[in-house]
Protein backbone atom coordinates (compact mmCIF):
# COMPACT_ATOMS: atom_id res chain seq x y z
CA UNK A 1 0.00 0.00 0.00
CA UNK A 2 1.67 3.28 -0.65
CA UNK A 3 1.04 6.48 0.93
CA UNK A 4 0.43 9.84 -1.27
CA UNK A 5 3.54 10.57 -3.38
CA UNK A 6 6.01 8.56 -4.24
CA UNK A 7 7.06 6.82 -0.88
CA UNK A 8 5.79 3.18 0.83
CA UNK A 9 3.79 3.65 3.41
CA UNK A 10 5.64 3.38 7.08
CA UNK A 11 2.69 2.38 9.58
CA UNK A 12 3.56 2.94 13.78
CA UNK A 13 1.13 2.21 16.49
CA UNK A 14 0.56 5.70 17.86
CA UNK A 15 2.50 6.33 20.88
CA UNK A 16 2.88 9.68 23.21
CA UNK A 17 6.47 9.31 24.03
CA UNK A 18 7.84 7.81 20.78
CA UNK A 19 5.52 10.12 18.86
CA UNK A 20 5.88 12.94 21.39
CA UNK A 21 6.51 15.74 18.43
CA UNK A 22 4.57 14.58 16.25
CA UNK A 23 3.04 16.93 13.55
CA UNK A 24 0.54 16.97 11.23
CA UNK A 25 -0.12 19.28 7.93
CA UNK A 26 -3.68 19.82 7.60
CA UNK A 27 -3.87 22.12 4.34
CA UNK A 28 -5.10 20.39 1.01
CA UNK A 29 -3.25 20.21 -1.91
CA UNK A 30 -2.38 17.51 -4.80
CA UNK A 31 1.21 17.20 -2.79
CA UNK A 32 -0.74 15.69 0.39
CA UNK A 33 -2.71 13.30 -2.25
CA UNK A 34 -5.91 15.02 -2.36
CA UNK A 35 -5.90 14.69 -6.10
CA UNK A 36 -8.60 11.98 -6.47
CA UNK A 37 -11.91 11.77 -8.22
CA UNK A 38 -13.58 9.91 -5.38
CA UNK A 39 -13.54 8.88 -2.10
CA UNK A 40 -15.25 6.27 -0.12
CA UNK A 41 -17.79 7.44 2.23
CA UNK A 42 -19.95 6.34 5.17
CA UNK A 43 -23.58 5.95 6.26
CA UNK A 44 -23.06 8.12 9.02
CA UNK A 45 -22.07 11.10 6.84
CA UNK A 46 -24.48 11.66 4.68
CA UNK A 47 -26.62 14.01 6.27
CA UNK A 48 -23.61 16.21 6.05
CA UNK A 49 -22.27 15.26 2.76
CA UNK A 50 -25.08 14.99 0.78
CA UNK A 51 -25.30 18.88 0.83
CA UNK A 52 -21.93 18.85 -0.65
CA UNK A 53 -21.11 15.56 -2.70
CA UNK A 54 -22.95 13.67 -5.38
CA UNK A 55 -22.75 9.97 -3.82
CA UNK A 56 -22.53 6.83 -5.49
CA UNK A 57 -21.84 3.13 -5.25
CA UNK A 58 -19.00 1.55 -7.10
CA UNK A 59 -18.00 -2.47 -6.67
CA UNK A 60 -15.19 -3.11 -4.20
CA UNK A 61 -12.50 -5.83 -4.81
CA UNK A 62 -14.59 -8.65 -3.27
CA UNK A 63 -17.70 -7.68 -5.01
CA UNK A 64 -19.41 -5.89 -2.38
CA UNK A 65 -20.97 -2.32 -2.39
CA UNK A 66 -19.29 1.09 -1.25
CA UNK A 67 -20.54 4.11 -1.29
CA UNK A 68 -18.23 7.16 -2.77
CA UNK A 69 -18.61 10.56 -3.00
CA UNK A 70 -17.66 11.88 -6.69
CA UNK A 71 -14.90 14.70 -6.55
CA UNK A 72 -13.35 15.11 -10.32
CA UNK A 73 -14.30 13.32 -13.80
CA UNK A 74 -10.38 12.29 -14.06
CA UNK A 75 -8.58 10.11 -12.36
CA UNK A 76 -6.39 12.48 -10.54
CA UNK A 77 -8.93 15.35 -10.17
CA UNK A 78 -10.20 16.99 -8.00
CA UNK A 79 -12.75 19.69 -8.71
CA UNK A 80 -13.30 20.89 -4.84
CA UNK A 81 -9.98 21.41 -4.60
CA UNK A 82 -8.57 25.16 -5.38
CA UNK A 83 -5.14 26.28 -4.59
CA UNK A 84 -4.74 25.05 -0.97
CA UNK A 85 -8.56 25.48 -0.28
CA UNK A 86 -11.40 22.65 -0.19
CA UNK A 87 -14.33 23.98 -1.48
CA UNK A 88 -17.20 22.29 0.79
CA UNK A 89 -18.43 22.75 3.91
CA UNK A 90 -17.80 19.52 5.82
CA UNK A 91 -14.99 17.07 4.67
CA UNK A 92 -15.18 13.28 4.12
CA UNK A 93 -14.14 11.00 7.13
CA UNK A 94 -11.63 9.28 4.80
CA UNK A 95 -9.81 13.01 3.74
CA UNK A 96 -10.05 14.38 7.34
CA UNK A 97 -8.11 11.32 9.07
CA UNK A 98 -4.86 12.57 7.16
CA UNK A 99 -2.35 10.00 8.03
CA UNK A 100 -3.68 7.80 10.93
CA UNK A 101 -6.18 5.06 10.33
CA UNK A 102 -7.27 2.20 12.63
CA UNK A 103 -5.27 -0.64 13.17
CA UNK A 104 -6.10 -3.58 15.59
CA UNK A 105 -3.88 -5.70 17.83
CA UNK A 106 -4.67 -8.57 20.92
CA UNK A 107 -4.68 -6.85 24.39
CA UNK A 108 -1.05 -7.55 26.23
CA UNK A 109 -0.70 -10.28 28.41
CA UNK A 110 -3.35 -11.88 26.66
CA UNK A 111 -4.54 -15.00 27.57
CA UNK A 112 -6.94 -15.71 24.73
CA UNK A 113 -10.21 -15.70 27.09
CA UNK A 114 -10.24 -11.85 26.66
CA UNK A 115 -11.49 -9.55 23.52
CA UNK A 116 -8.87 -9.81 20.76
CA UNK A 117 -8.45 -7.74 18.04
CA UNK A 118 -8.42 -4.47 19.84
CA UNK A 119 -8.44 -1.01 17.85
CA UNK A 120 -5.67 1.26 18.14
CA UNK A 121 -4.55 4.21 16.29
CA UNK A 122 -1.64 3.73 13.91
CA UNK A 123 0.12 6.74 11.93
CA UNK A 124 1.59 6.19 8.40
CA UNK A 125 5.79 8.37 9.00
CA UNK A 126 5.52 8.19 5.47
CA UNK A 127 2.40 10.27 4.73
CA UNK A 128 3.40 14.11 3.05
CA UNK A 129 1.31 15.47 5.70
CA UNK A 130 3.73 14.28 8.48
CA UNK A 131 5.35 17.11 8.79
CA UNK A 132 8.80 18.35 10.63
CA UNK A 133 7.60 21.91 11.73
CA UNK A 134 4.31 23.76 11.73
CA UNK A 135 0.95 22.34 11.38
CA UNK A 136 -1.21 20.86 14.41
CA UNK A 137 0.76 19.31 17.31
CA UNK A 138 -0.77 15.68 18.01
CA UNK A 139 0.21 15.45 21.58
CA UNK A 140 0.43 18.31 23.93
CA UNK A 141 3.95 18.64 26.20
CA UNK A 142 2.27 16.44 29.28
CA UNK A 143 1.69 14.00 27.12
CA UNK A 144 -2.06 14.16 26.72
CA UNK A 145 -4.11 14.61 23.77
CA UNK A 146 -4.05 17.37 21.52
CA UNK A 147 -7.32 19.06 20.56
CA UNK A 148 -6.76 17.70 17.11
CA UNK A 149 -5.82 14.45 18.23
CA UNK A 150 -8.92 14.58 19.91
CA UNK A 151 -10.37 15.27 16.49
CA UNK A 152 -8.83 12.84 14.60
CA UNK A 153 -10.41 9.71 17.59
CA UNK A 154 -13.94 11.18 16.57
CA UNK A 155 -13.43 10.80 12.89
CA UNK A 156 -11.35 7.46 13.34
CA UNK A 157 -14.44 6.02 15.27
CA UNK A 158 -16.67 7.31 12.93
CA UNK A 159 -15.11 5.49 9.83
CA UNK A 160 -14.56 2.09 12.20
CA UNK A 161 -17.95 2.11 12.99
CA UNK A 162 -19.09 3.23 9.05
CA UNK A 163 -17.72 0.29 7.66
CA UNK A 164 -19.55 -2.39 9.41
CA UNK A 165 -23.02 -0.05 9.13
CA UNK A 166 -22.63 0.28 5.41
CA UNK A 167 -21.75 -3.41 4.93
CA UNK A 168 -25.39 -4.32 6.47
CA UNK A 169 -26.94 -0.96 4.81
CA UNK A 170 -25.76 -1.84 1.16
CA UNK A 171 -26.35 -5.57 1.93
CA UNK A 172 -30.08 -5.14 2.58
CA UNK A 173 -30.63 -2.49 -0.13
CA UNK A 174 -28.68 -4.97 -3.09
CA UNK A 175 -31.27 -7.59 -2.03
CA UNK A 176 -34.20 -5.56 -1.93
CA UNK A 177 -32.44 -4.50 -5.82
CA UNK A 178 -32.61 -1.29 -5.48
CA UNK A 179 -29.38 -0.84 -6.30
CA UNK A 180 -29.12 -0.57 -9.83
CA UNK A 181 -25.90 0.29 -12.12
CA UNK A 182 -25.57 3.97 -13.74
CA UNK A 183 -24.78 5.36 -17.47
CA UNK A 184 -23.76 8.89 -17.17
CA UNK A 185 -22.80 10.50 -19.58
CA UNK A 186 -21.51 14.29 -18.77
CA UNK A 187 -20.79 16.99 -21.74
CA UNK A 188 -18.84 19.92 -20.41
CA UNK A 189 -18.20 21.52 -23.96
CA UNK A 190 -18.42 20.53 -27.64
CA UNK A 191 -14.72 18.99 -27.23
CA UNK A 192 -14.79 17.37 -23.52
CA UNK A 193 -16.75 14.81 -22.07
CA UNK A 194 -16.86 11.63 -20.03
CA UNK A 195 -18.73 8.34 -19.64
CA UNK A 196 -18.67 7.56 -15.84
CA UNK A 197 -18.72 3.51 -15.80
CA UNK A 198 -18.74 1.65 -13.09
CA UNK A 199 -20.97 3.40 -10.51
CA UNK A 200 -24.24 2.01 -9.10
CA UNK A 201 -27.34 4.50 -7.62
CA UNK A 202 -30.69 4.25 -6.22
CA UNK A 203 -33.41 2.74 -8.38
CA UNK A 204 -36.61 5.17 -8.58
CA UNK A 205 -38.65 3.26 -10.39
CA UNK A 206 -38.26 0.09 -8.31
CA UNK A 207 -38.38 2.37 -4.72
CA UNK A 208 -41.04 3.69 -6.38
CA UNK A 209 -42.68 0.61 -6.64
CA UNK A 210 -42.03 -1.07 -3.39
CA UNK A 211 -44.85 -2.33 -1.14
CA UNK A 212 -46.14 -1.19 2.03
CA UNK A 213 -44.35 -4.07 3.89
CA UNK A 214 -41.16 -3.30 2.38
CA UNK A 215 -41.46 0.39 3.24
CA UNK A 216 -42.27 -0.13 6.79
CA UNK A 217 -39.27 -1.98 6.89
CA UNK A 218 -37.21 0.38 5.49
CA UNK A 219 -38.29 2.91 7.70
CA UNK A 220 -38.29 1.01 10.70
CA UNK A 221 -34.56 0.52 10.22
CA UNK A 222 -33.90 3.59 9.75
CA UNK A 223 -32.55 2.77 5.95
CA UNK A 224 -35.45 4.56 4.17
CA UNK A 225 -33.69 7.74 5.58
CA UNK A 226 -30.50 6.86 3.66
CA UNK A 227 -31.97 6.15 0.73
CA UNK A 228 -33.36 9.64 0.69
CA UNK A 229 -30.32 11.50 0.89
CA UNK A 230 -28.33 9.20 -1.35
CA UNK A 231 -31.02 10.20 -3.70
CA UNK A 232 -30.89 13.97 -2.86
CA UNK A 233 -26.74 13.90 -2.99
CA UNK A 234 -27.22 13.21 -6.63
CA UNK A 235 -28.43 17.15 -7.67
CA UNK A 236 -24.82 17.48 -6.74
CA UNK A 237 -23.42 16.52 -9.90
CA UNK A 238 -24.84 19.27 -11.80
CA UNK A 239 -22.39 22.08 -9.82
CA UNK A 240 -19.70 19.49 -10.12
CA UNK A 241 -19.65 19.75 -13.77
CA UNK A 242 -20.54 23.13 -13.42
CA UNK A 243 -17.02 23.48 -11.85
CA UNK A 244 -15.95 21.35 -14.44
CA UNK A 245 -16.75 24.05 -17.33
CA UNK A 246 -15.23 27.07 -15.26
CA UNK A 247 -12.09 25.28 -15.31
CA UNK A 248 -11.83 24.17 -18.84
CA UNK A 249 -13.06 27.39 -19.73
CA UNK A 250 -10.47 29.45 -17.64
CA UNK A 251 -7.99 26.94 -20.11
CA UNK A 252 -9.24 28.40 -23.07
Amino acid sequence: MEAPGTQMARYEQLDSVAHRNLRVATGFGAHFGDNVAMVPVFPGEYPDLQREYPIFFRKDPAGGFQAVALLGFDHHENLFLHHERWNAACLPATVARGPFLIGFRDPPGDDGDGPRNQPVIHVDMAHPRVVAAGGEPVFLADGGHSPYLDHIVGVLRGIHEGVEAGRVLYAALDEMELIQPLTIDVRFDDGHGVNLAGLYGIDRERLAALDAVSLSHLHRTGRLEAVHLLLASQRNLERLVGEKRRRLAAKS
